[in-house]
């Protein structure tokens, strides 16, 4: 009898989650998924990251490469990540290998990116709960030692060796030394709180996360507009929110240092390439409208973090802290030094470092559940353990909690800016350069040998990643040995462009045909009736802008290595990194390894036969008319050809 009446009240406080007609778990509401997914989006890089990058970068200017890039990279990303979850019904090794089985690896990444940065997101957070403890003392105990409190109560960090590059920085001449490795029982304790919460949030699946998510994203919102009112009426608050939007220093766009720095903070801001937004939506009903729902994400991520920007300016304005040459804003900098500063000077001190950091708290966790979700989400699909899904979140979460001990240490918060630095700026970078140009690459790449020939399909790619001038040239000649299409291109304008002549037709399906007959398989599913289309701009946004400039902020990061080598904690982060490139790498080489992460029912989707220009149908080549959902039958797509014959 106990038992039973334990089993409602479980039911009660944590619902199982409903589910949808193919028997997949699936969100309560398609605001709970908005919201869970805004999570991701919404953490603390708005609050504290984006204010110190645009002060680092001050000046109006800033929005023209901030806006391009939200428009041409984050926006076209997230559409592919919310569309092939929801379309393919699994987490990203399922969905990728629905593109193509040599994308398991791809999939795996995204996986690989989120368990490595859910460890030490963790442990900041659990930093953030030391200041939020000590908020409630008074004074508060980090007034006229700002720095002693952080470095030494806080973080507990001790002293390090420093090692060196030799003179002409060609060796090591000493590596740095950590002698102190004693573990932080405080960061401990608050970790394994940290870790209790992910739990309670997660382990009753999107039934208990789709209720969490009000709490966690409805409630900082109001605590950030308070905080905002808070510091924009500090003395002199308007002088440095001016420095958003009259400070025009145009000359610095032609370094391309800015325009870089904007394209990576919309690239980490908005979450891509950790697999949540994939993992999610493939909880979505399957005809939800998946390309609204990814502009409402990047929309309200845009807004979230500029609305937030005015606290830090207020503060900035208030602390006269004024830009200077050389005098950089970190993102640490400003949740634990800038911002509780100027606490410190506002009446009822105690109650703003409370809210300040219980903002702040609860803006990270709800980053840090979605990222251990996507790794239940792939143990789940796979069937690699026979296991219910809350045993296997509480599990994966003991196993996460011990793997960030280590960053709970007095050499902790260096381990963590190694981690952090090559995580974000090698394997992140690779896994979306991957993702958005593989998926527009190899799709249905049977369709393009067969209408263009093998050394033609080939010799073209090999360009695409050679470079611009090179690009040119192995075009032309792919164009001249390709076979001659025996299907025409689509019609896109009155004039039938790429049907004009045979070198145009053929170069259609070398540059365009996977990306563009992806965008008509989805749009079958996720385009379905009223919702909005997934645009005919995409592909080659994600092929031909997103690709080359990930590509671009890739290269940047091995120049940087070459002068830390000689820290073990950049090395540890940088080997870290490369294994989720080797993972990614051998998925190409050898997909047939991987084959354990996908269910044995479903390991052959995306291997059915095609023919070219005919779209493939809702799922494993069956033809749309056959399939029904909700009583609806979608209408099947029809080519130009199809749509002319049947009008005569």
């Amino acid at each position: 009898m106990a038992l039973r009446y334990f089993k409602k009240v479980a039911n009660l406080l944590a619902p199982p989650p409903p589910t949808s007609d193919d028997g997949r778990d699936q969100w309560p509401s398609r605001a709970a998924f908005l919201l869970a997914a805004m999570g991701g989006c919404a953490g603390q890089g708005n609050l504290l990251r984006y204010p110190s990058v645009v002060y680092n970068n001050c000046g109006l200017f800033w929005y023209i490469p901030y806006l391009l890039a939200v428009f041409l990279i984050a926006i076209p990303s997230l559409i592919l990540e919310v569309s092939i979850g929801q379309a393919y019904r699994g987490g990203t090794v399922v969905a990728f290998n629905n593109i193509n089985r040599r994308l398991r690896g791809v999939g795996l990444g995204s996986v690989f990116v989120s368990l490595i940065v859910v460890q030490y997101f963790a442990v900041n957070l659990a930093w953030i709960m030391s200041y939020f403890r000590w908020s409630f003392t008074s004074p508060l105990p980090w007034e006229n030692r700002l720095e002693q409190f952080y470095w030494n109560d806080v973080l507990h960090v001790a002293n390090i060796t420093e090692g060196s590059l030799s003179p002409s920085g060609d060796s090591v001449e000493s590596y740095t030394g950590y002698p102190h490795t004693k573990v932080i029982g405080e960061t401990v304790g608050w970790s394994s709180f940290v870790w209790f919460l992910i739990w309670l949030s997660i382990f009753r699946g999107v039934g208990m996360t789709g209720r969490v998510v009000y709490f966690t994203m409805g409630l900082p919102i109001v605590t950030t507009i308070i905080f905002v009112g808070r510091a924009l009426s500090l003395e002199n608050a308007s002088e440095g929110v001016a420095l958003l939007w009259t400070n025009w220093r145009g000359n610095q766009l032609a370094s391309g240092t800015v325009s870089q720095t904007a394209v990576g903070q919309v690239f980490f801001s908005t979450g891509i390439g950790f697999g949540y937004f994939t993992s999610y939506a493939s909880y979505n009903q399957k005809h939800a409208n998946a390309v609204m729902d990814a502009i409402l994400i990047c929309g309200s991520n845009v807004l979230f973090e500029n609305f937030a920007a005015f606290a830090v300016f207020g503060v900035v304005g208030h602390l006269r802290m004024w830009p200077e040459d050389g005098v950089r804003l970190g993102a640490f900098v400003v949740g634990f030094l800038t911002l509780p500063e100027a606490v410190l000077q506002m009446p009822g001190a105690n109650f703003w470092a409370v809210l300040l950091f219980f903002t702040l708290i609860v803006l990270g966790f709800s980053s840090a559940f979605v990222m251990l979700d996507v790794v239940v989400t792939l143990i789940c699909d796979s069937g690699l353990v026979k296991l219910s899904p809350p045993w296997v979140v509480t599990i994966l979460t003991v196993i996460s909690f011990m793997m960030c001990i280590p960053y709970c240490t007095e050499f902790g918060y260096y381990l963590l800016d190694g981690v952090d630095s090559w995580v974000n700026n090698i394997l992140l970078v690779f896994v979306v350069w991957t993702e958005v140009t593989s998926s527009t690459t190899v799709y249905r790449w049977s369709d393009v040998v067969e209408q263009t020939g093998l050394p033609s399909f080939a010799v073209y790619n090999f360009g695409v990643g050679a470079g611009v001038g090179l690009y040119v040239v192995c075009a032309i000649v792919a164009a001249i040995i390709a076979y001659t299409p025996d299907t025409a291109a689509p019609r896109w304008t009155k004039f039938d462009i790429w049907n004009s002549s045979t070198f145009v037709r053929k170069f259609w399906f070398l540059a365009f045909y996977s990306g563009n007959q992806l965008r008509h398989d989805l749009n079958v599913i996720v385009g379905l009736g009223k919702n909005w289309k997934i645009p005919s701009s995409l592909p080659f946004l994600l092929r031909y802008i997103s690709g080359p400039v990930l590509a671009i902020i890739f290269s940047f990061a091995y120049p940087e290595f070459h002068t830390l080598r000689y820290d073990p904690m950049m090395i540890t982060g940088f080997i870290l990194s490369h294994l989720g490139m080797l993972a990614i790498i051998m998925g190409y080489a050898i997909p047939r390894y991987y084959d354990a992460l996908i269910p044995v029912e479903r390991r052959e989707e995306g291997t059915e036969p095609t023919i070219a220009m005919d779209t493939k149908g809702e799922f494993a080549g069956r033809p749309v008319a056959g399939m029904a959902e909700r009583g609806a039958v979608p209408a099947p797509y029809e080519s130009d050809e199809d749509k002319a014959a049947r009008k005569s």
